[in-house]
């Protein structure tokens, strides 16, 4: 075991972070668990781990949750979460040894979250994406477009915002058949831009699947490095 992650819930209510590792990689702490307000959950990861971590939101007994929801357990044992959620990403000791990190807004926003390195890296200091924080701690749920608003049961609240591809599944939305490249899926020339809304109040998030440019963040640990992912930071 080599990275520790300690995820921190600063929300004034309780959340079930939902953790699912890549394939080929363990799911820690069997996938879920709750995690109380101001509480915090500490894993230890190996070296070359590579997975999401998730929030859930309004869990009942039984996991059935109101957003984030993997198949009503609280243990997610490798199911994902369903969208609209906000994902931290985390690839450990990728290409060049270095740490790759991200929060995708990709599958839509249902909670701030920010993933930041904590102890043990080397830091150039010469680059925005360079051992800094990624994340996206703006309410986007009180600025989300009505047409992609997911709201409580009784309609009284937005709880979480959709992707424009999650709402409307066309090949430009989602960057599929002739535009799955970044040439040719670019937002701004979409029927309407709906990542600007994302990007505009969480610029270091991804906002859509050709967005990496200015999302993804890179880390050298020495020779491990840990991180917090905190929601409601």
């Amino acid at each position: 075991m080599a990275h520790v992650i300690t995820i921190k819930n600063n929300c004034p209510f309780t959340i079930w972070p939902g953790i699912q590792g890549n394939p080929g990689h363990e799911h820690l702490g069997n996938g879920g668990f709750s995690l109380g307000s101001q509480k915090t959950h500490t894993f230890n990861t190996p070296r070359n781990w590579a997975g999401r971590i998730w929030g859930r939101t309004r869990c009942n007994s039984k996991g059935k949750c109101e957003t984030g929801d993997c198949g009503n357990k609280i243990q997610c044992n490798g199911a994902g979460g369903v969208p609209p959620v906000s994902l931290a990403e985390m690839t450990f000791t990728g290409a060049g040894g270095l740490d790759f990190y991200d929060v995708s807004l990709v599958d839509g926003y249902n909670l701030p979250i920010r993933m930041l390195p904590t102890a043990q890296f080397k830091s150039s200091k010469k680059g925005k994406y360079d051992c800094k924080p990624a994340g996206c701690v703006s309410d986007l749920n009180s600025r989300c477009p009505s047409e992609l608003a997911v709201r409580t049961s009784g309609g009284s609240s937005v709880v979480a915002c959709k992707s424009a591809c999650a709402k409307f599944n066309t090949d430009t939305y989602c960057c599929r058949g002739s535009h799955n490249t970044p040439a040719t899926c670019k937002s701004s020339s979409w029927p309407k831009n709906y990542p600007s809304y994302f990007k505009a109040a969480c610029p270091d998030a991804y906002s859509y699947a050709y967005d990496d440019t200015t999302s993804t963040f890179t880390c050298r640990g020495n020779p491990s490095t840990n991180y917090d992912v905190i929601f409601c930071p």
